[in-house]
């Protein structure tokens, strides 16, 4: 193998997850152009057919500027020691044409192929050399917000189902059908209970982030309901909530009104205190979280975000990845309309994310806690600590010009992307962190509606 493919390759993927995809291509280009090509096993084809095979995209009309570069039509065949062979064909993306064609930034035909090129590098670079600091690296999430999944462990009854129920359901309304788990503990005997809407992070389903999170538990001991809407593969690849389309940003629409309805129906379906339901969720989740308590704040009480974003951060594909690297623009100052709407907001996020920027947490914060232009309207208390062991934290507690805690921010130190003081049970969790979920589960309970919040149409 020549020595410069993986710091090549390395090189490539370091831009791509700082967002500079035409510089990304180019370094993938150097790199295999310094390779000997080989012939292509019998069964493929060397003409062009762009419109076969899983790894091709197709093209025409002209290149958009500064997306991605002309790229050789000739694809690279790797072999590798295991003998097997992967295909990495580079092209060119442009417009996409009314009715089909090529690419553009936004459209699902851009994400499907990043999703591509990403799947197949996924599968060369870990066996070009044993072992490299390439091993089981991937690009950056394309979904957006998805990262390379690592292996959960079995996951046992005890941890799914502690005591409780664990069943599945379903919910169909104008905008589609989604599934969903709910847990109810055996403490539940037709009393009124809290419910929590936790949502997934991409790549992920409903057992793995109850596992993660360790949700069930809590819900156990505390006696409260917990439903896992689950995004449907269908509907995003990589089972991305789609936060970052405008189409799923709405009351009343896509993805939000899906989760509503799961909510509504869960508290039809058994006796649910109308006062204390809230939403949390993780990743992607946690971006969707946020446009629910906004988007529904006479139906949340409080929202949960764990290595999110706040709403609005994106309007498309290439505004998510800049929201995801760099944090977007700060929302807070002169806010008059609050993404969250006066909803309590607790929000976690690791100083160390390189998946989404920890300015994303702040900036959430700052839409429930927003700073009027002349001057604070409320108190901020800031307290250390850490986790015997762990990972040492900041915990921020904003309060409005009346004492009322508005928000709370935990910065966790020397965290990335994953769910703090979770379960390795579940993906993306890092037990060394302050218990995330139990946090979020006191911030609620200390955050009940005042008054039932009104059943809308919508």
């Amino acid at each position: 193998m020549p020595d410069h493919l993986p710091t090549g390759m390395a090189e490539a993927l370091r831009l791509t997850r700082a967002g500079r995809l035409a510089e990304a291509t180019a370094a993938i280009q150097r790199t295999l152009g310094g390779l000997p090509t080989q012939a292509p096993p019998a069964d493929v084809p060397t003409t062009d057919r762009t419109s076969e095979g899983p790894d091709r995209v197709v093209s025409g009309g002209p290149e958009p500027a500064g997306l991605l570069p002309s790229a050789p039509t000739q694809p690279w065949w790797f072999s590798t020691p295991k003998g097997g062979r992967d295909a990495l064909e580079l092209r060119r993306w442009d417009h996409i044409r009314p009715g089909g064609g090529g690419l553009t930034p936004g459209a699902g035909k851009l994400a499907e192929a990043m999703t591509r090129i990403q799947q197949t590098l996924d599968r060369v670079l870990p066996t070009l050399a044993p072992p490299t600091p390439l091993s089981g690296a991937g690009l950056p999430q394309v979904g957006p917000l998805r990262t390379p999944a690592p292996a959960a462990p079995d996951r046992t009854r005890s941890e799914l189902e502690p005591g409780g129920r664990f069943v599945a359901g379903s919910y169909t309304g104008p905008a589609g059908t989604r599934g969903y788990k709910l847990y109810v503990p055996s403490g539940y005997v037709g009393q009124a209970v809290p419910l929590i809407v936790m949502l997934h992070g991409c790549t992920q389903t409903a057992d793995d982030c109850a596992a993660g999170t360790r949700l069930n538990l809590l819900a156990e001991k505390e006696t409260c309901l917990v439903v896992y809407p689950e995004q449907a593969a269908s509907a995003n690849p990589s089972r991305c909530w789609n936060w970052f389309e405008t189409a799923h940003q709405q009351r009343g629409k896509g993805e939000p009104s899906l989760i509503a309805g799961i909510t509504r129906q869960v508290m039809a379906s058994y006796r649910v205190d109308p006062c204390r339901v809230y939403a949390a969720g993780m990743s992607a989740g946690g971006a969707m979280a946020a446009i629910l308590g906004a988007a529904y704040s006479d139906l949340y009480a409080a929202v949960g975000i764990h290595s999110g974003l706040p709403r609005g951060a994106a309007h498309d594909l290439p505004s998510a990845w800049s929201a995801m690297s760099r944090g977007g623009s700060d929302p807070g100052r002169g806010a008059t309309s609050g993404v969250q709407a006066g909803v309590p907001l607790i929000v976690f996020h690791g100083d160390r994310d390189a998946t989404v920027h920890p300015r994303n947490g702040e900036h959430a914060l700052a839409q429930a806690a927003p700073i009027p232009v002349d001057g604070p309207d409320q108190r901020v208390t800031v307290s250390r600590g850490q986790v015997p062991g762990g990972h040492a934290y900041t915990r921020s507690v904003h309060r409005d010009a009346t004492g009322q805690v508005v928000g709370e921010h935990w910065l966790v130190n020397g965290a990335g992307h994953a769910w703090s003081g979770g379960s390795p049970a579940g993906s993306f969790t890092d037990p060394s962190g302050p218990d995330a979920s139990a946090e979020m589960l006191r911030f609620f309970h200390e955050h009940p509606k005042t008054t039932p919040p009104v059943s809308p149409a919508n």
